[in-house]
């Protein structure tokens, strides 16, 4: 995956298990589109196209860097369709017309894919706003939000992101914890059982908005 200074390069945890997730469940995106936030090396992108996802959007910060390595990883699975899963470059709260290209005129996305992204406590509006342009507003559609507690003296901060999400008007369910064998940085400081847990949530529109 490469060296990047936005942690880019690490095959996230978050991004595994939901990953799995979809594996055991490919209903999830089957015959769906899909863009993923923040996406690192794609591996949840990657996975949703060879479940046979409708059109998959990838994307990360529009370095040159990340999304060749991005694009590399998507081009180099023979599993996947061609054309199934693009790779684009985004910025979290930027208008999201470009990705909202990929798919027909009016449409938006079935699911979203939010993996380890929450420990960018500053960014937690950027990326409620960004799912609120590209999720579409039927009782289906979902985004996936799994992650680690990397800073367990922090973990109210990842956490307050769910508070925001209610604050608009999203419904927020949590649907899956896993305890990984060992912490993905197992070098820093904290809780080891914090930072060895994996929990998975989902971001729906209320009924009344769909």
């Amino acid at each position: 995956v490469g060296h990047s200074p936005t942690e880019a390069h690490h095959l996230w945890n978050g991004s595994r298990v939901v990953a799995s997730h979809f594996e055991s469940a490919p209903h999830l995106v089957a015959g769906k589109t899909v863009l993923e936030l923040g996406a690192g090396a794609g591996l949840p992108s990657i996975v949703a196209g060879m479940l046979g996802a409708r059109k998959v959007v990838v994307t990360d910060f529009p370095d040159p860097d990340i999304l060749a390595y991005l694009r590399g990883n998507v081009e180099g699975c023979e599993m996947v369709p061609p054309g199934a899963v693009v790779a684009e470059g985004y910025v979290w709260g930027a208008e999201a017309g470009r990705v909202l290209g990929y798919l027909g005129e009016g449409e938006r996305f079935d699911v979203l894919v939010l993996a380890d992204l929450l420990f960018r406590h500053s960014e937690h509006g950027r990326i409620l706003r960004s799912i609120e342009m590209t999720m579409k507003r039927a009782e289906g559609s979902r985004a996936f939000v799994v992650f680690t507690s990397y800073r367990p003296w922090l973990q109210h901060k990842d956490l307050n992101f769910f508070e925001l999400a209610r604050e608009r008007g999203f419904v927020v369910e949590k649907i899956l914890e896993k305890k990984m064998e060992r912490p993905m940085f197992e070098e820093d400081p904290g809780d080891e059982e914090v930072r060895k847990t994996v929990t998975g949530w989902t971001l729906a529109w209320p009924r009344e908005v769909c």
